[in-house]
C-alpha cells in the first residue's frame, strides 16, 4: 500500500520496455524502493536495458514475467505472476503502437492488428486487473490514454478510435471500482518525447516523459481519476469537443 510520501511496496508495468511505463516507475521509486515486475516479451531486445534502468532508479528487486499484448489466453498466468508476490500497488498499462496512420486505414491486417494491441488488449489486462484490485481492496490502476481518443480526428483516426476506447473502458472501470478501495487513473497526455514519434512533426503542448511521469504519480496520490498532461488540454479537448463536425473536419490537423 502507498504510504503518506507515495512509497510503494509492489509495482507492475504492463508494456515493461515502454520509455513512459518505465519513467513512470522510476518516479515512484524516486520516492523509495520497491519490488518492480516488467510485464514485457522475455525475447525483447529492450528488456535487458529496461531492468538495468529501474535498477539504478532504486527499485529493490525486479521481476520479467513474459507477456505478449495480443496473446488474451496467455494474460491470466500473467497477472497471475505479477501477483505472485502479494497484493500490487501500482500497475501501470503502458503498451501500444502508432504506426503509419494513412497506411493503417487501408491494409485490414495492420488495422485489425493496430486495434488489437491498442485496445484488446488493454481491455482483457484491465478485466484481470479489476477483479484483482477489486478483492485486495485497495491500489491504483494507471492506463495511459491519449488526447487522441478524446475526439478522435481524421489524421490519425485508427489510433484514436482505440485509444478512445480504452479511455471509455477505464474510466468506466473506476466507477466500477469506486466503493471497492481501488482506484483507475486514466492519463491524457498529447504528443511525447519518445523514440516512438522522434519521426513525426512536433505538435504543440508536447511534453517530456518527465512531465507524464510526474504528473502520474500526482495524480495517483490526489486520488484523481482523470489527467491531463500538458494541462492545458483539458481546456483545449472541451472546445474540441463542442465544434460542429462540419467545421471540425475542415480544422488543419
Amino acid at each position: 500500500m502507498l504510504n503518506a510520501v507515495g512509497q510503494a511496496q509492489n509495482i507492475l508495468l504492463l508494456g515493461g520496455t515502454s520509455e513512459i511505463g518505465l519513467g513512470i516507475v522510476a518516479e515512484f521509486l524516486s520516492r523509495g524502493p520497491a519490488r518492480v515486475t516488467l510485464a514485457a516479451r522475455k525475447d525483447s531486445p529492450r528488456i535487458s536495458t529496461a531492468v538495468d534502468q529501474i535498477k539504478a532508479a532504486g527499485a529493490a528487486e525486479v521481476e520479467v514475467v513474459d507477456f505478449d499484448a495480443t496473446d488474451f489466453d496467455s494474460h491470466p498466468a500473467t497477472i497471475d505472476a505479477a501477483f505472485a508476490h502479494g497484493d500490487v500497488d501500482v500497475a501501470i498499462v503502458a503498451f501500444g503502437t502508432l504506426g503509419d496512420q494513412e497506411a493503417l486505414w487501408q491494409d485490414q491486417a495492420a488495422a485489425v492488428a493496430s486495434a488489437q494491441t491498442n485496445y484488446t488488449g488493454p481491455v482483457s489486462v484491465g478485466v484481470l486487473l479489476g477483479q484483482r484490485f477489486r478483492d485486495q481492496g485497495h491500489g491504483t490502476i494507471v492506463a495511459l490514454s491519449s488526447v487522441a481518443g478524446v475526439r478522435v480526428r481524421r489524421s490519425n483516426f485508427v489510433y484514436g478510435a482505440s485509444k478512445a476506447g480504452l479511455d471509455g473502458f477505464y474510466t468506466q472501470l473506476g466507477e466500477a471500482l469506486r466503493d471497492s478501495g481501488a482506484k483507475v487513473l486514466v492519463v491524457r497526455p498529447g504528443q511525447v518525447r519518445t523514440k516512438m514519434s522522434a519521426g513525426t512533426k512536433e505538435a504543440p503542448l508536447t511534453v517530456d516523459i518527465d512531465d507524464v511521469a510526474k504528473a502520474t504519480v500526482e495524480g495517483v496520490l490526489k486520488g484523481r481519476d482523470i489527467i491531463f498532461v500538458h494541462p492545458a488540454f483539458e481546456a483545449v479537448a472541451a472546445v474540441f469537443n463542442m465544434i460542429p463536425r462540419q467545421i471540425f473536419r475542415r480544422l488543419p490537423f
